[in-house]
């Protein structure tokens, strides 16, 4: 592989938090913490509520029990894995993590089910 990638990180949000919103900060911490030893082998990660959070901001929304967060989080997501060139499926029960799976297989994306599973450029920082 010559080419950087573009990474989408997919694992658990919401699932399993009863809205508890430090289970949340948890579980996207979770997610967070792969964006660097994925940049270590020469790719960029990226996080679907990390872009979705401004779109449901602006369109009022305030909070995860909001209809502008159910409105817009999934279609930001899967917007977003149309430009992805692979998803990496972190462990942890999710269905949106599961959606956004079917999804990449329908899309023809490289799916990694692990971070060893992601090859190493020779790239550097």
């Amino acid at each position: 592989m010559k080419k950087s990638l573009l990474i989408l990180i997919s694992g658990p949000y919401m699932s399993g938090t009863n809205g508890d919103e430090s289970a949340i900060a948890k579980n996207l911490k979770a997610m967070e913490d792969y964006a660097l030893p994925i940049f270590s082998k020469g790719h960029l990660a990226v996080v679907g509520e990390w872009l979705a959070w401004p779109v449901i901001r602006q369109a009022g929304g305030d909070s995860h029990s909001s209809e502008q967060f159910t409105e817009y989080q999934y279609p930001v997501a899967h917007r977003l894995l149309e430009k992805c060139d692979a998803i990496l499926r972190i462990p942890g029960e999710s269905r949106g993590a599961d959606l956004e799976m079917g999804k990449a297989r329908d899309l023809g994306k490289i799916i990694f089910n692990s971070l060893e599973e992601i090859p190493t450029l020779n790239s550097g920082i």
